[in-house]
């Protein structure tokens, strides 16, 4: 369990993040298509896993759009931007802000992501909601990097992630 903050005040997740150098664990996750993804469907290449509470918050909008221009400029690499806001919501947030070098996934269906990852928030506000984590997944799904933010309104470390991809 990680302790983070909303605004000052404690709350915890429900578990630790994977470990640098272990492999990740697959997932079923949600695409505006409706469509189900999974981790095996991006293997080949490297992952910025992008995941917060909601892409109607400031900081959450803010962190899509900033990994969005960094994206263009990456090699063979996806940046998958993961919460439990619905997909409509994300789709949405994606054509009004013209964002088009991300792919936006949902896990609102059961939360299985969050909670294999060890990331959701457990009490407070934002109960239920995915902490702000910033995952580097190399193209055989290994872990490069991990950063739980560690107060939910902070912005994730964007240099320290991209640093890792060269």
């Amino acid at each position: 369990m990680a302790q983070i903050t909303l605004g000052g005040n404690p709350t915890n997740t429900s578990g630790t993040l994977p470990t640098v150098g272990t492999q990740a664990t697959d997932f079923t996750l949600t695409a505006v298509d409706l469509s189900s993804k999974n981790l095996t469907d991006y293997e080949g290449k490297r992952k910025i896993l992008n995941i917060f509470p909601s892409v109607d918050t400031g900081v959450c909008a803010s962190s899509a759009r900033t990994f969005n221009t960094q994206a263009a400029s990456l090699n063979n690499t996806q940046v998958l931007c993961i919460s439990r806001d619905l997909p409509f919501a994300q789709a949405r947030f994606c054509a009004a802000e013209g964002i088009e070098n991300i792919e936006m996934l949902s896990d609102f269906k059961d939360g299985s992501f969050g909670k294999d990852y060890g990331l959701t928030i457990i009490d407070g506000a934002f109960a239920n909601l995915h902490s702000r984590v910033v995952m580097v997944l190399d193209e055989q799904n290994k872990v490069l990097y991990t950063e739980q933010v560690p107060e939910i309104g902070q912005e994730p470390n964007y240099n320290a992630a991209l640093k890792i991809l060269g």
